[in-house]
């Protein structure tokens, strides 16, 4: 599957691409996107304490499932970009998504054919064979049009904004699209996409799809027992080989998918207002997760299991004491697309293990 993440305060939304959404998330997204291109290390340790439940299944994570019927694109459309430009575009024969959730959305509305470039967070087996031009979110322009593409599909956050002034200079119809923080954006973000490539319909066809597939996990979550609270769960945003240690916030882009998992997203109830912050014993402490959320190569780069609870801090948290750790696959965890149906029952599995949902 595949991923998305920043530091420091967030920042307003400048509205050019590559340098919007200042603060942790831009810098974590980078992060990871180049440590998963160079590989992290670490011992490939399995999660702990989830009922034998592995992270998301490599089967799901390595797979879109497009829609059954191909859709033609009714072409010319002009659509407004999510940085205030007007864009006009005449043909979807070869489309360049910059971020690998965009690349998602483009697959699994059924125009993976026309795809010729992806982001190295593409990390679907549909798309493992296409050429890299964005790494890290750094786009390489000459790459880009390299590839004589009809449409190119950016978000806020992909840069550098001179890459992006430079494609469309070319006269390369660009559009940039809002970045999703929420299982509220999931549909907006697929119907914004197929209305660009002029496949409204479809659309239309895969927002319902995905909503309906989120609801179904939803109402899966088991009740608490009787007199029972919901689990508080800490995202940890991990990166070893870098020495990145942060706890996510109410801005992390986790908190909706915790709520939905019927789980409490403990960095927020503590307070932290931002994204993320760095790791700290007090911040762990206030936060008190009873489980600990980590994207998998993020856990594999800290050794796994046994190298996160040495984090200063994590070993005295009941999560660390109880060594509940709920592992997600990077490529999916926070994309909020058409997959986060599989993301959210992963993440209702391994946080009630004992209940019917982790069968």
């Amino acid at each position: 599957m595949r991923f998305s993440q920043d530091f420091a305060p967030p920042g307003r939304d400048t509205g050019r691409p590559g340098r919007g959404r200042t603060g942790l998330r831009t810098a974590a997204i980078s992060l990871a996107a180049a440590l998963l291109l160079a590989g992290c290390g670490g011992t490939g340790t399995p999660a702990a304490k989830t009922a034998g439940v592995k992270s998301a299944s490599a089967a799901d994570a390595d797979r879109i499932e497009p829609l059954a019927t191909v859709p033609a694109p009714h072409l010319p459309v002009t659509v407004k970009s999510a940085d205030g430009k007007r864009t006009t575009i005449t043909s979807a024969d070869r489309i360049v998504p910059l971020t690998g959730s965009l690349s998602e959305i483009v697959f699994t509305l059924g125009l993976g054919k026309q795809v010729v470039a992806r982001d190295i967070t593409a990390t679907f087996e549909q798309a493992g064979k296409l050429p890299v031009v964005t790494r890290a979110h750094d786009v390489s322009a000459e790459s880009v049009l390299s590839l004589r593409p009809t449409v190119v599909l950016a978000d806020t956050t992909t840069g550098p904004a001179e890459a992006i002034g430079q494609i469309r200079d070319a006269g390369i119809p660009l559009v940039v699209v809002e970045p999703a923080t929420g299982l509220a954006d999931v549909g907006r973000r697929i119907e914004t996409v197929a209305a660009a490539l002029g496949v409204p319909e479809s659309g239309h066809e895969l927002r319902q799809r995905t909503q309906d597939r989120i609801d179904a996990v939803r109402k899966s979550v088991p009740a608490p027992a009787d007199g029972a609270k919901k689990p508080r769960v800490a995202f940890l945003y991990l990166r070893g080989s870098a020495s990145v240690y942060l706890l996510g916030g109410r801005e992390s882009g986790a908190s909706s998918l915790l709520e939905a998992a019927g789980a409490v997203d403990a960095g927020k109830a503590s307070g932290l207002k931002k994204d993320f912050t760095a790791i700290t014993s007090e911040a762990l402490a206030k936060a008190a997760p009873d489980a600990i959320l980590v994207m998998t190569k993020g856990l594999d780069s800290v050794g796994g299991v046994d190298g996160l609870v040495k984090i200063p801090g994590v070993a005295e948290t009941p999560a660390g004491m109880d060594r509940r750790i709920v592992s997600i696959d990077d490529g999916v965890l926070l994309n909020y697309g058409p997959r986060t149906d599989r993301v959210l029952s992963e993440l209702v599995a391994q946080l009630h293990p004992q209940d019917g949902a982790a069968k």
